[in-house]
């Protein structure tokens, strides 16, 4: 072992690239520099300085990443903020998020949007932070530039947003930024709701989630992701479809990749954990676009993940104040929190389903690194980041909304009894978060790490 290791991290279960083992993971600097047998577990042989941490059978993950965050910080920070979405992203294992482009005021759609909102996030970080830029049908002059500034690619939609100074991208302005972003390697993530089969869906206001679910239907995605992988193929780009919920665009994704179209996909803890059939009349903390749909559609989801077509679970965390959640599913704010409960709900399911952690850890740490290329993230390897979230897996807890951690604590996860209680979480070495106590902020800004 090198003499210069800080520190120790043992476990009888350290889920690696190579599966779940009994490893002491060697850390120094803040980066991992040896995954080691556990019986050699240095208790007298540490080198100088260095601390042995022992957490017993608790399962050692790498750090979750969560690249597909609504901080919307600053401009709406009565809805989240930085300080209370990286306190909560901690809370719940997560290491690493990137922060989306809208509903933010100003949106991250040009370099001097980037730097306030660099400059508002750089205190109050509890855990690492990245950022996406915007696609707009008007800043496509601006694209170039926000990526040598080290955004990790672009968020568009293709439907109305629900904010207005987040504009939706029609067909011809769609192959203009993709042109664009595809002309200097850059990545496109794509909100693929159809207008056309939106508009043409019934729309009837209430606090029927069967006539909201109607109103958001599978079509509008199937039809946005059949012209999104047309664009991509015609273009050479590089797409990612985000927060998959309708499990029949599956063989189009599947085809796609197979005729070797840079495509990968995301699904939600939500899609994967709440079924339309349980959504109450007026519970619009269920409310989310696209929307929770049927069982039988979830269970194709969750055969997506298994065979590979879906890469990545990540949190969509949309927040709003409590007002906005009214009972009328057509005029309620859309969007589901769940930064500090996306790991305990997605090992829920995943074990009654017989998934492993070795699953959930790739689906939530090591695929969504590799989409946003953050090689630095997203395993227990050597020359990584010692970014860690400690589990007790077979533990349970019923959500509390009150011991939240998010701004507002609206969930629709409030009275369900979950599996996976996150003990600690640590980045770069130092612990962040230990039984429930966080630290100081400690996290820093990142940007892609192949900007000139």
């Amino acid at each position: 072992m090198d003499r210069n290791v800080d520190l120790v991290l043992r476990s009888t279960r350290v889920v690696t690239p190579d599966g779940t083992r009994p490893a002491s993971v060697a850390v120094t600097g803040g980066t991992i520099t040896a995954v080691l047998p556990h019986e050699r577990g240095y208790g007298s042989e540490l080198p100088p300085g260095a601390r042995l941490e022992d957490v017993g059978d608790h399962v050692v993950l790498p750090g979750l990443v969560d690249t597909h965050v609504h901080v919307n910080d600053p401009g709406r920070a009565e809805w989240e903020g930085f300080w209370t979405a990286t306190r909560a992203a901690a809370s719940g294992g997560i290491t690493t998020l990137i922060d989306m482009p809208l509903n933010s005021l100003p949106p991250t759609t040009t370099t001097a949007h980037l730097r306030i909102k660099r400059e508002v996030a750089a205190p109050k970080a509890h855990i690492d932070v990245g950022f996406w830029g915007g696609a707009l049908p008007d800043n496509v002059a601006d694209l170039k530039s926000l990526h040598d500034a080290g955004v990790f690619g672009f968020k568009a939609f293709l439907s109305p947003s629900g904010v207005e100074e987040f504009p939706e991208l029609d067909g011809a302005q769609l192959d203009t930024s993709l042109a664009e972003i595809a002309g200097f390697g850059g990545l496109l993530i794509v909100h693929a709701e159809d207008p056309r089969e939106l508009a043409a869906a019934p729309q009837r206001a209430g606090a029927k989630y069967a006539d909201f679910l109607a109103s958001r239907p599978r079509d509008a995605e199937n039809a946005a992701i059949e012209g999104l992988i047309a664009a991509a193929r015609r273009l050479d780009a590089r797409v990612h479809v985000l927060h998959l919920s309708s499990a029949d665009a599956l063989p189009l994704i599947a085809a796609a990749r197979r005729d070797g179209v840079r495509l990968t996909v995301e699904s939600c803890p939500h899609f994967l954990t709440l079924t339309a059939e349980e959504v109450p009349d007026g519970a619009t903390e269920f409310k989310c676009c696209p929307p929770i749909r049927e069982a039988a559609n979830q269970d194709a989801l969750w055969q997506g993940l298994a065979d590979g077509t879906i890469d990545c679970v990540v949190s969509d965390h949309s927040p709003s104040t409590t007002d906005l959640k009214t009972s009328d599913f057509a005029t309620a704010w859309g969007g589901i929190s769940s930064l500090q409960l996306g790991l305990p709900a997605v090992w829920t399911e995943a074990r009654r389903r017989g998934h492993s952690l070795d699953d959930v850890a790739r689906w939530m740490s090591t695929a969504p690194a590799a989409l946003a290329g953050l090689d630095t993230k997203g395993a227990i390897e050597a020359g990584r980041d010692a970014d860690f979230a400690v589990l007790a897996p077979d533990e349970t807890f019923t959500v509390d909304p009150a011991a939240l951690q998010h701004r507002n604590r609206v969930t629709a996860y409030a009275g369900r009894t979950l599996y996976g209680v996150v003990r600690s979480t640590w980045l770069r070495g130092r612990r962040i978060v230990a039984d429930g106590v966080i630290a100081e902020p400690w996290g820093r800004l990142l940007e892609r790490t192949d900007r000139p």
